[in-house]
Order: structure tokens, then sequence, then C-alpha cells
């Protein structure tokens, strides 16, 4: 069954591009919108955080942090992360348990991969309560990111 607003947000503990262990609770008392995404270095990944990178001050006005998730190495997400300045963390969900517990994953993606993460969004309140969950089944789909600030604002 799919996540559901007011569901408690799975916990996760992940490493970041600068190999550090980054959990949910750190962020326990903020706003955070996690966003899963299938690929490094793609053109709607790359356009879709650069869009959260260019609004980041709209982000920090409604006291929100974002975090982005992908099954990339540590040392993909670095490249990409510097390439792109970036400037929140992207964490590897390399073995692909965060994606699947976001229920976040492709089985199946293109050119045969498999266990790619579906490109979704999620806020969680301060308390790690989901507010907002948009898990789009096409890759080419990026989040409805009004929606998103709207649910921010409302917290």
């Amino acid at each position: 069954m799919a996540l559901q607003i007011g569901d408690l947000a799975p916990s996760f503990t992940l490493f970041n591009t600068e190999k550090k262990e980054i959990s949910l609770s750190v962020y326990k008392g903020k706003n955070v919108v996690i966003l899963f995404f299938p690929l490094a270095f793609t053109s709607v990944c790359t356009a879709e955080l650069c869009e959260m990178r260019d609004n980041i001050a709209t982000y920090s006005k409604l006291n929100a942090e974002i975090i982005g998730i992908s099954v990339d190495s540590i040392f993909t997400l670095g490249k990409f992360k510097a390439e792109q300045s970036l400037p929140f963390d992207l964490l590897s969900d390399f073995n692909k348990e965060v994606s699947t517990a976001y229920e976040s994953i492709y089985e199946n993606f293109v050119l045969g991969m498999k266990g790619v993460s579906k490109r979704s969004a999620f806020v969680i309140d301060g308390n790690g309560s989901i507010q907002y969950a948009e898990v789009l089944e096409s890759a080419g789909d990026v989040p409805n990111f009004e929606a998103v600030k709207e649910v921010l604002a409302k917290l």
C-alpha cells in the first residue's frame, strides 16, 4: 500500500557526497522535501534539481530543507553536485532500501536497468509525518513544485 498523508515517514540513514551519514531524524523540527530521482547527469534530473537550486531561497523561507536521493554512487553524486552547484545534500541509496521503503523504485527501468529510483517528491513535516507524496511513473515528468510549496506554506 502506498504511503499516505499523515503516515510517519520511513526513517533512513544514507551517505552524502562527503561520505557523511545523514539520517532523516537530524531534520526533526524542520520541514524536509525529499526528491527521489532516477539518475544523475540525465536531462530531466538535472533540470529538476537545478530548479530546486535556483529556488532554494523560497524553500528556506518555508523552513524547508531539500534532500535528493538516487541509487547512484556517492562518487557520481559528488561530481553531479559539484558540476551543478547544488546547495543541498544528495544521498546515495545504492542498496535501494530507502527508495523501496518509499515505494519509489522501478523494478525495470530503461536499457535493462533494474532497481532505479522513481522520480518522487515527499514533504515531511517537523514531526516526521508525510504531508505530501507524489510518485511519478514516467521519468520524463517532474513533481508539482507549486503543490509542494503550497503544502510547505501551510506547515
